[in-house]
């Protein structure tokens, strides 16, 4: 579930790509707000993974590589999901239609999943050697 935040985020601006790239006749030309909405993309995803990261290591389990990585590309799979929906919401039909659209969106969330993992990863690393090169031994 940590990829709900970050994906609600962006799921307007995800709509208005779906809707202009795959049918519905419109042409996207707010490419200044999807800079801005990939920034913030990018920086929610990376204080929840620091956030649940946190509450991992409080709980003195210190096994949180893969649990970051998998915070951060889980809003590649909430994005599957947004594709599945609209599928069902749009008039595209066929097999050839399905396999483009599924194709295609398949390997951009997957793409997602490989990003958001490492910006998961790379900020929970971050602040860990830094909460870890704090602690003073006397």
């Amino acid at each position: 579930m940590a990829g709900f935040l970050p994906f609600s985020a962006i799921y307007i601006e995800i709509s208005e790509l779906f809707a202009a790239v795959w049918g519905f006749n419109q042409s996207y030309t707010l490419y200044g707000i999807l800079s801005i909405v990939f920034t913030i993309l990018l920086i929610v995803t990376s204080f929840i993974t620091i956030a649940l990261t946190y509450f991992q290591l409080a709980a003195e389990d210190h096994r949180w590589w893969w649990r970051a990585v998998s915070g951060g590309g889980s809003t590649g799979l909430f994005i599957m999901a947004k594709c599945f929906h609209f599928w069902s919401q749009s008039k595209m039909s066929g097999v050839l239609q399905a396999s483009f659209f599924f194709g295609y969106m398949g390997v951009l969330c997957y793409g997602a999943v490989l990003m958001l993992g490492a910006i998961g990863f790379l900020s929970s690393m971050a602040f860990v050697r830094y909460i870890y090169g704090n602690v003073k031994i006397d």
